[in-house]
């Protein structure tokens, strides 16, 4: 490609300090450090799988709960997408994924639209792995979907284990928006919209 889908954005709170480095067109390689190892886990399954090349170093409040970052990260990853898919002239907008994990299926389906909107439709029988609550992958996928302004539809056919049940939705995200962003030679550098903006 000529020009490389890149972007690094930082964000600093009071309760989350985020620096994070984005290549769309990348190999899969990743360095991830949130202090949430079961979160990094999530998000290097999201690089690898969908060859995004992905750093994130954050340093968060985790001593008074791990939800400030999880949500932080999906903002600050949607914004990197925003910023690195600039004006999204030739992408396929779309980007839609079955991901099943052993006893789990999860569906993801995203819209690059420049609309945020989000469906969830995941029930969990257990909801912890370890100490990390399921509730948070909402939240993720809430923040990413606001900051990106994209549409997200998530909804767990089945499943039982809730690691498998969270892998699978990360997976199944990763691979949707490699699909969603990558570029259609067929439209020639054209915005996919009949309003000429998304």
């Amino acid at each position: 490609m000529d020009t490389l889908r890149k972007a690094v954005v930082k964000r600093t709170t009071a309760e989350t300090d985020i620096t994070l480095t984005l290549a769309i067109d990348g190999g899969g390689t990743s360095k991830i450090a949130t202090g949430v190892p079961f979160f990094d886990h999530m998000l290097t399954l999201f690089s690898r799988h969908g060859l995004f090349d992905l750093d994130i170093s954050c340093k968060g409040d985790v001593d008074v709960d791990y939800h400030h970052t999880v949500e932080d990260v999906g903002l600050v990853l949607g914004d990197a997408f925003r910023q690195a898919l600039g004006d999204k002239k030739g992408i396929r907008r779309y980007g839609s994924f079955f991901l099943p994990m052993d006893e789990s299926l999860a569906r993801v389906v995203v819209d690059l639209s420049g609309r945020a909107c989000l469906v969830y439709d995941v029930n969990a029988p257990t909801s912890f792995v370890r100490d990390f609550n399921l509730i948070l992958v909402k939240e993720f996928c809430r923040a990413f979907s606001n900051s990106l302004a994209c549409n997200l539809h998530v909804k767990l056919e089945y499943g039982e284990e809730p690691h498998h049940i969270a892998e699978a939705i990360f997976k199944g995200l990763s691979r949707a928006m490699d699909e969603a962003t990558q570029i259609d030679p067929r439209m020639a550098g054209q915005l996919p919209s009949t309003k000429g903006k998304l």
